[in-house]
Parts: structure tokens; C-alpha cells; sequence
């Protein structure tokens, strides 16, 4: 997952990139959600007060047997994105509660901000918790860092159980399987966590990208379709048989709210063999000519 704010992007627009790792034979929607009135919202496994007012409209990635998000873009700008992270806080014995997608769509359908998505995330982890498993028919529960992003602004949140730490993004910022924020990384980080092969050489993979240049939308597909940074599969566009691989993927352009709705390049499957579509962020997907 990276985000380059807008003094680093060729064209001055705020860039934000996720691809979703999922079970290769786990199916994922893209859908668009359009706003709604309830006083209860039920979640993956919780029913949690609704938003006091109508929700925002959401487009997202969504695995199909489950209520939240993997990654997706609201009609306010907002993007968002959660990824899977260990520490040293075992997550099974902890209660069914809210699952990392489950926080990356509450943040998306209650915020007009970035900022706001933050509050979201962690007001509401300290209500309600985190918990349930992530995987279908699996007892695999795990904690989750955010991105999330606006036009203007960025920040990481990183959370091992009802504790969580965020850093505001200064420029451009890449995250993946492990707590990345200094202090977080040195109280929590998983002692037996292979990060040096699974994760840390796409980690720097991607950011070499955020780096190496101006950054671009077309630069961010290139490097979600490409299959550096690990040996065995554990590339940014991911291939370990019978155990994770890349099932969908999103790069959004957030503009200013004066230039339009934000732009999502979405895409099903792998994305070294699909082809990312641009989708404008409230117009319904059947309706799309793109």
C-alpha cells in the first residue's frame, strides 16, 4: 500500500495504492455503496450504533463473505486501505469484534476527511475492539495498519489489539505485513515474524517507487503489477500457490473537490494479467462506459 501527497506526484494530485492479498481462491466485488440512513449498522460480526447522520457514498473492494473493505475511496476523497500485521499481542484468544476491512468501511462511509477516517478507526477500536478471523471458514484473527488518505493529507495507523499508534504522512509513505511507525515498530513488533524475506523486500520495493521519481498513476500500476521484491512469490504483485496471492487492485487519484470526483483505476485478479478500468467515484457501476 503507498501514498505520495501531492508535492510529490507529477501532476500535482494526491495518489493513493493498494493490492489486496488475499486467499487465491477467495472471491472479491468491486461495489459501489451508495449513502444510507440506519440506526444500526451490522458489521462482520458485530452490531454497532449507526452514524448519526447519512453515510457517504463508498467505492470498494469488498471479499465476498464478509461486510468490510479491503481498500476502496469515498465521494468526500477520502481512500483507505488495511493490511495485515502481528505483534506481540497473540490475536486468537480475543472475542469476535471488529475486523480490520470492517474499520476500513466505517472509516470510508462515516468520514469527510482524512483526519476524520483516523478518529473513526481508533474511537472506534476503543469502543468496540478488534477481532473475529479475516479468512473464510479459518481461525486466522489478526491486527491491521491503515492508510488513509484525502486530498491534502495522509497518515499510518498501526494497532495490536485496543492499542494503536498514528503518524501523519509528510510526503510519500509505503506500508505492508508489519508496524513501520519507529516507536510502535520497537514495543510491538512480532519477535518471530519472518519480515527480512516476506515482507521487507516488497516494502522497499515500493518504496524505491515512492523515490525514484515524480510519482504517477501509471507508475503506481506498473509497480502493482510488477514482481519485485521477494523470492517465492512474495512479490508486490503476489503468487504463493495455495496460500496468498494478489486478487484485486486500486489506484486512486484524489484531486481537490474542485476538480471532480476522484478517479479509481480498479481491478479483479492478478494485476499482471488484468486490466485496471477507470471508474469516476458516485457514478453506479452498471451505468460506467468505462
Amino acid at each position: 500500500m503507498l501514498c505520495a501527497l501531492a508535492p510529490a506526484t507529477a501532476d500535482g494530485v494526491t495518489l493513493f495504492a493498494k493490492n489486496s492479498d488475499r486467499r487465491p481462491d477467495e472471491a472479491q466485488v468491486l461495489e459501489w455503496h451508495p449513502p444510507r440512513r440506519e440506526s444500526t449498522t451490522i458489521t462482520t460480526y458485530l452490531d454497532i450504533p449507526g452514524h448519526p447522520g447519512p453515510t457517504r457514498g463508498v467505492l470498494g473492494f469488498r471479499p465476498q463473505w464478509m461486510w468490510g473493505l479491503e481498500q476502496g475511496v469515498n465521494e468526500a476523497g477520502v481512500a483507505a486501505g488495511n493490511a495485515t500485521i502481528y505483534t506481540t499481542l497473540d490475536p486468537r484468544p480475543f472475542p469476535d469484534a471488529l475486523t480490520g476491512m470492517d474499520l476500513v468501511r466505517l472509516a470510508l462511509e462515516r468520514a469527510a476527511s482524512a483526519a476524520e477516517g483516523v478518529e473513526v478507526i481508533t474511537d472506534l477500536l476503543e469502543r468496540h475492539g478488534q477481532g473475529g478471523s479475516g479468512h473464510e471458514g479459518e481461525n486466522r484473527p489478526y491486527w491491521s495498519s491503515f492508510l488513509v488518505a484525502d486530498p491534502g493529507r495522509a497518515f499510518v495507523v498501526e494497532t495490536s489489539g485496543p492499542e494503536w499508534a498514528c503518524e501523519e504522512i509528510t510526503r510519500g509513505r509505503a506500508i505492508s505485513n508489519r508496524t513501520t511507525i519507529a516507536a510502535f515498530d520497537d514495543e510491538h513488533r512480532h519477535p518471530r515474524q519472518p519480515v527480512e524475506a516476506m515482507v521487507d523486500p516488497r516494502l522497499e520495493a515500493s518504496r524505491h517507487c515512492l523515490e525514484s521519481g515524480p510519482v504517477t498513476a501509471a507508475g503506481l500500476r506498473r509497480h502493482l503489477r510488477s514482481h519485485v521484491g521477494g523470492d517465492d512469490g512474495w512479490t508486490v504483485c503476489m503468487h504463493v500457490d495455495d496460500v496468498e496471492a494478489t486478487t484485486a487492485s486500486m489506484v486512486v487519484s484524489l484531486s481537490e473537490p474542485s476538480a471532480g470526483p476522484p478517479v479509481a483505476w480498479c481491478l479483479l485478479g492478478s494485476p499482471c494479467t488484468s486490466v485496471f478500468v477507470p471508474v469516476v467515484v458516485g457514478q453506479p457501476l452498471a451505468a460506467a462506459d468505462t
